[in-house]
């Protein structure tokens, strides 16, 4: 096989979605998996709609996945932080698609000078006239190519800043072999004879597409379904130019649980709100993989998986189902999987809080118990909140209403009997209070229940002597003593 060389080429006309979080990693993947080289393009071209902090956006978001792209082209000095957090590596720099626009045009001017384009004279009102009139007539509504061979006794309008059109071919078929959805095969009668240089002289999407995966180099082009009937244009403009043609594979669309197009309302937010969510970048790749991508019934893949097993022939041709539930599951087994240090230094960050080193300590021991417990950062971080916080710490109502009188004799009493005990390990903080509690005529929930409200201020936590082992001797006693008073 030829190197391989794949591209992710969003528009930076809003936040990196989820449909473009997967087309980006399918490309990243398929890259490593063959040895080859993954591209960044940010097609701007749209100058009205095309904003710094979009591509800032895209970029954050490739980061976070860590889709790491390669290549020095154009440099961009952005956040990559979001494609890092998602651990999609990419190859070195971006490409600016508005950066290249005498590259485009020139290409433009040597298809006109071929005969392979032309010069169309058209007004808007003429080009509207002509669909309603095709309309009406139950026709496609395109461009009548009045122009393409304009008959002699047409006259060249002298107001009519013209556009270029590239000329289609008008006879027979043409059949893609998409790697992804298959032989596709469309009559050529219903292409029209598309813009690619706009009256103004700027380059549209379709011509700039074309020279810019030329000159990049790219041989596969992994893209949403979407796309699809635009690949038939870029193949005849490839072609035209007598370049070689990039194998094409249109990945199916994602739609909601209930089946329906992606929305807001379905979880359709952009990358970097699902880092703010609480879900960690490996997690988020192994979700977005699965979504139409199978290896038998695998379902928690690693990266490194991922990149020995992806290919494209085990993409599936039906639109995926994005289900929050499932990204819940997922994310919540990363996080029983993840570093315990690691996930400190995160629930510090999301609570925007620096840890002196004891109470790193002390939350890095209680976090076997806390992350068993957790689906999300966020999840994690608030059930975290007691191993962080300042004596006294605050009780929630019902733990309050669990220190009555009775239960601060009691844990004074279980205070003191710890005091001397040598092994602060769970298995011995166990063994001591059990002790206790038969040498008292207590029941050991009794002693539990008001011990746990003292430690964490609430009435559900890890199991009671995890925290106390966690929380450490010293801060367990004055957490206890604190209560009784």
């Amino acid at each position: 096989m030829t190197d391989v060389v794949t591209r992710f080429a969003p528009s930076p006309t809003g936040f990196l979605h989820i449909g473009g979080a997967r087309t980006a990693l399918f490309n990243w993947l398929y890259a490593r998996h063959h040895g080859g080289r993954f591209r960044l393009r940010i097609e701007d071209t749209d100058r009205a709609r095309s904003t710094e902090q979009a591509i800032d956006a895209i970029l954050d978001g490739l980061t976070w996945l860590g889709l790491d792209w390669d290549d020095d082209v154009v440099y961009h000095d952005a956040i990559f932080d979001g494609l890092t957090w998602l651990g999609l590596d990419w190859d070195d720099d971006v490409v600016y698609q508005s950066q290249r626009v005498q590259r485009h045009v020139a290409i433009a001017q040597q298809l006109l000078a071929e005969g392979k384009a032309y010069h169309c004279y058209c007004t808007p009102d003429e080009l509207a006239v002509m669909r309603e009139e095709r309309m009406a007539a139950g026709e496609k509504t395109r461009y009548d190519r009045r122009w393409r061979d304009p008959a002699p006794d047409m006259t060249i309008p002298a107001d009519v800043p013209p556009v270029v059109r590239f000329k289609a071919p008008m006879d027979g078929a043409t059949v893609l072999d998409d790697r992804i959805q298959g032989s596709v095969r469309f009559e050529n009668d219903q292409f029209d004879d598309i813009v690619i240089l706009r009256g103004d002289g700027t380059p549209t999407y379709t011509l700039a597409v074309v020279v810019d995966d030329h000159d990049m180099g790219v041989t596969h082009v992994i893209r949403g379904a979407d796309h699809l009937t635009n690949a038939f244009q870029h193949r005849f403009i490839f072609e035209a130019l007598g370049w070689d043609v990039p194998v094409f594979g249109h990945v199916p669309l994602i739609h909601g649980a209930d089946g329906a197009k992606l929305s807001k309302r379905h979880g359709a937010l952009g990358v970097a709100a699902y880092r703010d969510m609480g879900y960690l970048a490996e997690a988020m790749r192994n979700y977005l993989l699965r979504l139409g991508w199978s290896h038998g019934d695998d379902e928690m893949v690693s990266t490194a998986q991922a990149i020995e097993w992806f290919d494209l022939d085990t993409i599936g041709r039906s639109a995926a189902r994005f289900d929050l539930d499932k990204l819940n599951n997922v994310n919540g087994h990363y996080l029983r999987q993840a570093d315990d240090a690691r996930l400190v230094d995160l629930v510090a960050e999301h609570r925007g809080q620096t840890l002196d080193d004891d109470v790193k300590a002390r939350l890095q021991r209680g976090m076997p118990g806390l992350k068993n417990r957790a689906k999300t950062l966020v999840e994690l971080a608030d059930n975290a909140s007691f191993y962080l916080s300042e004596r006294p710490i605050e009780m929630t109502p019902k733990a309050a209403a669990l220190l009555n009188r009775d239960a601060a004799s009691i844990l004074s009493r279980v205070a003191a009997h710890l005091a001397d005990n040598g092994d602060w390990s769970t298995e011995a903080l166990e063994t001591a209070v059990r002790d206790f509690a038969e040498r008292e005529g207590i029941k050991l929930g009794a002693i539990a229940q008001p011990l746990r409200a003292a430690l964490t201020g609430a009435t559900v936590s890890p199991p009671v002597f995890e925290v106390m082992a966690a929380l450490g001797r010293a801060e367990t006693l004055a957490r206890i003593e604190d209560a009784a008073d």
